[in-house]
């Protein structure tokens, strides 16, 4: 298929990607200030792991929505272009595909967030909230990338092993937003726990705030890819069915070419 015709055909899947990402933004940035506002009654409630659990928490149950929606079983619920390089390197979606993916993903992210700036304004950009950026904890640059290649690693590997799993593939979305949760509350404050370059790129171009950017943008694709290499390593590309989170009956799938049984 063309990239032009294909790009005609599967438009849909890649709005999806990109307004799934944008409501990501917009609960990471509304949760946030709810729980780490200094007019929020919440702010000096607990300590600072209370409060980044509910913010986990928040995230988690937003990534889980997200992946079980109609949205995130037509599109996979990638949301994220290291997830989506990810599965090119085990040849599950079309170079073309990946390209129109990764393009909405970025416009899709920092679209959500602008619109949360453009609402909340000075709630949305003044510390502690600064557009819920993703920077370096205490411990620096070295250990907020390799804490980010870490975890990258470790989702991707987990979401490979669950969704080809065929009794563990239904609880995908639960263990990826599980993840996402403890990730958020422990994980935190070595990077910010971002996992995702279009979703720390959001962040930074309302704050134009660049500096460590570049740990962002690299850690969660090498962590994601190795992920992946070391699965078709030992387990075959085969092995990897397709490149969606949740592969439902009643959804199309452009990476496979599933298409449901018409009633």
């Amino acid at each position: 298929m063309r990239v032009r015709e294909r790009w005609s055909r599967h438009w849909p899947e890649y709005l999806i990607e990109g307004a799934a990402l944008a409501a990501f933004m917009i609960s990471a940035g509304v949760f946030t200030m709810l729980v780490e506002h200094p007019a929020s009654p919440l702010a000096d409630s607990g300590s600072a792991l209370a409060r980044r659990s509910l913010v986990g928490f928040a995230m988690g149950a937003t990534a889980i929505v997200l992946i079980t929606s109609p949205w995130g079983r037509r599109s996979g619920a990638h949301m994220n272009p290291a997830v989506t390089l990810a599965y090119l390197a085990l040849g599950k979606i079309a170079r073309a595909d990946a390209l129109a993916y990764i393009a909405a993903q970025f416009v899709g992210g920092a679209s959500g967030l602008l619109l949360l700036w453009s609402l909340a304004g000075a709630t949305l950009a003044a510390p502690p909230i600064n557009f819920v950026m993703t920077v370096p904890g205490s411990g620096g640059i070295a250990i907020a990338f390799i804490a980010e290649f870490g975890i990258s690693c470790l989702m991707m590997a987990t979401v490979l092993l669950v969704s080809n799993h065929a009794r563990l593939a239904p609880w995908t979305p639960y263990v990826a937003g599980s993840l996402v949760a403890l990730f958020i509350a422990f994980e935190a404050p070595l990077s910010g726990m971002s996992m995702n370059p279009a979703r720390s790129f959001a962040s930074s171009l309302p704050a134009w705030a660049w500096h460590d950017y570049w740990i962002y943008l690299i850690a969660p694709v090498l962590g994601m890819s190795s992920a992946a290499h070391v699965y078709r390593w030992l387990a075959g590309a085969h092995a990897a069915h397709c490149a969606k989170l949740v592969h439902a009956s009643d959804q199309r799938c452009i990476h496979c070419g599933y298409v449901p049984a018409t009633p």
